[in-house]
This record gives C-alpha cells, sequence and structure tokens, in this order.
C-alpha cells in the first residue's frame, strides 16, 4: 500500500511535468503564432502595402542581369520607377534587356559587360562604370553552377578551372560588387542590397556540393553585413528561394510549388525592408518551413539525395557538362 508521503512526492512530480509541458506548449505557441503573423505581413499584406524601393535612390545596379531571376528583378524594379544598370558577360543580351526595359518601362539603363569568372581583374571596369551614379539598390544575383547536371565533386569537366570559376563567380562578385557600391550608400545614408541566395545554401545538397557551399557563403555574408551596416541606414536581405522556373533549374514547368521568375521577382521585391531572410514568395516560404521544422536532418539530407539522384538520371541524357552562369 503507497504511504501518503510517496504519494505527495508523485503528485508534485506529475504537476511538475505538467507546469514544464504547459509551459513548453504555450512558448511554442507563441513562437508560431507570431511565425504565422509575420508570415503574413510579408507574404501577404506586403502586396497590398507595397515598400517603395525608390525611396533608396535613383539607380539600380543588378548582376546577372539578362536571364533567369536577374532579368526579372530588372525589369521589376524599372516597373516600380528606377533606373537600372544591368551588369553581364553577353554583351548583345545586354543590349536586348535594356532595350527592352526602356521601352516597356520608361527608364534609363546602363549596360556593363563584365565576366565574374574572370575574378578581381573586372572590377576596376566595373567600379568605373557605377562613377557618378546615385546607386539606390544593388542586386547581388549572378550565380553558377560547375555543371548543367548534377554530378559529384571531381565527375566535373576540368574540375579545378570549374571550381576556380564558382568561387569567382558566387562569392567574389558578391564581396566586391558591394565594397563598390556600399560606400555612396553609407554616406547617403540609406541603401538597399539584395543578395540572391538558394534554399540549398540553408542545407547540404549533395551533387551541388560548390553551389551549395558558395550559398551558405551568402546566407552568412548577408547575416553579417545587415548586422553591421543596418545602423548606417543600409538594409541588407538574403533571398534564398527554392525552384524557379531558369536556365539554371533547365526552364521547367510552373506550377504551384515552382515559379515563374517574373512572378518570384515581384513577391519577393514587396519583401524588401520587412525581412533580413526571406524565401521570396508564400509558396516557397511554406516549402521552406516543412523542410526545417518537420523534417529532421538525416530524413532532409537522405531525401534531396534520392531527388537529385532521380533529377540527374532525367537531364544528364541532355546536359553534358555545360556550366550555366546567370
Amino acid at each position: 500500500m503507497t504511504s501518503v508521503p510517496q504519494q505527495q512526492d508523485s503528485n508534485a512530480l506529475y504537476s511538475a511535468f505538467a507546469g514544464l509541458g504547459a509551459v513548453m506548449f504555450a512558448l511554442y505557441a507563441v513562437k508560431y503564432s507570431w511565425a504565422i503573423l509575420r508570415g503574413v505581413r510579408i507574404y501577404i499584406l506586403s502586396e497590398i502595402w507595397k515598400v517603395d524601393v525608390s525611396k533608396f535612390g535613383k539607380w539600380a545596379v543588378v548582376t546577372g542581369a539578362t536571364s533567369g531571376i536577374g532579368k526579372a528583378y530588372a525589369h521589376e524594379l524599372a516597373r516600380r520607377g528606377l533606373d537600372v544598370v544591368l551588369i553581364s558577360r553577353s554583351l548583345e543580351r545586354l543590349n536586348q534587356v535594356a532595350c527592352e526595359i526602356e521601352q516597356q518601362h520608361g527608364r534609363s539603363t546602363r549596360v556593363i559587360q563584365a565576366d565574374f569568372t574572370d575574378g578581381h581583374r573586372i572590377y576596376q571596369h566595373i567600379e568605373e562604370g557605377l562613377a557618378g551614379l546615385e546607386i539606390g539598390i544593388l542586386v547581388n544575383n549572378v550565380g553558377m553552377n560547375y555543371a548543367a547536371t548534377l554530378v559529384f565533386l571531381l565527375d566535373v569537366p576540368n574540375p579545378g578551372q570549374r571550381i576556380s570559376d564558382v568561387l569567382n563567380c558566387n562569392v567574389v562578385s558578391m564581396s566586391q560588387m558591394t565594397r563598390i557600391v556600399l560606400p555612396q550608400m553609407i554616406q547617403r545614408k540609406k541603401g538597399l542590397i539584395i543578395n540572391i541566395s538558394s534554399e540549398a545554401g540553408a542545407h547540404p545538397h549533395p551533387m551541388l556540393t560548390l553551389y551549395s557551399a558558395t550559398k551558405g557563403f551568402v546566407n552568412y555574408f548577408s547575416r553579417c553585413l545587415d548586422s553591421e551596416y543596418r545602423g548606417e541606414g543600409i538594409t541588407v536581405q538574403c533571398v534564398a528561394p527554392l525552384l524557379v522556373s531558369t536556365n539554371m533549374t533547365w526552364n521547367m514547368g510552373t506550377n504551384a510549388l515552382v515559379k515563374r521568375a517574373d512572378d518570384f521577382a515581384r513577391e519577393a521585391l514587396n519583401t524588401a525592408g520587412l525581412s533580413s531572410f526571406t524565401s521570396g514568395c508564400l509558396s516557397h516560404a511554406l516549402q521552406h518551413f516543412v523542410i526545417d521544422h518537420l523534417l529532421p536532418g538525416w530524413l532532409r539530407l537522405a531525401a534531396f539525395n534520392v531527388y537529385q539522384t532521380a533529377t540527374r538520371k532525367k537531364t544528364e541524357a541532355i546536359f553534358h557538362g555545360t556550366c550555366k552562369q546567370e
């Protein structure tokens, strides 16, 4: 027969665990309620109350501006009242996009031809091309993978050169473009820097090893930069989409999960100034939440492995090791 003191001890222990459970439940309820409210403000209400991005300055600079997300950002910024500097490697395509922007949106453009895989040699030329402009927004978009299909690191043709190209394009370009543009933003006490990352930077993606690692750099670079210069009036935003239909994703068909580039740029730009880290659109934010909170790390990695292997089999018969720079 259980003694009274033992019963009291058991009841006290039960009450303690029940109280702890109630506190934990309340904390999680507050956490996720706040996340939902922030999500509504960032991804839904921002469609109604749009941020006036023209307040940051007269000109926007977009790297990798001739296709995909970069081109879509350039058009969207021009549509919202900014003149645009387009930087990419193909002069013919630069002139084509510049002509489209001037005709469709009535904004001024400048083009700067630069191959971001060339490393530090190109930045004096870019700096000279930007001299004298009131640059309010920088979109660090240019990026590349080291192959058109999903491959292991050492299966890339000419891996030594490809690795250098990816690092120059994905890492050095962001650092150097920020160095060039940031000082005059600080002088004016306002500016917006948008760094295009990827969901691949938040979690390891096998067969996208170097690309995934460089996008991880983008995430940390953005967070540190935001912390350093927020007090100077500079807004830094890291945009980490999932699948967007571009050349880099083999122009896959769009659906509820895969966004068109122009739709993505419009929705992502609505979040500028509202969140320092964003998936860019509601669809991708929901996917990111599921991946982040509902899948344990080992299961995420296994799932990515299965998905990447299946995707590789579909694409390797068509694409043969050609790098795609956007």
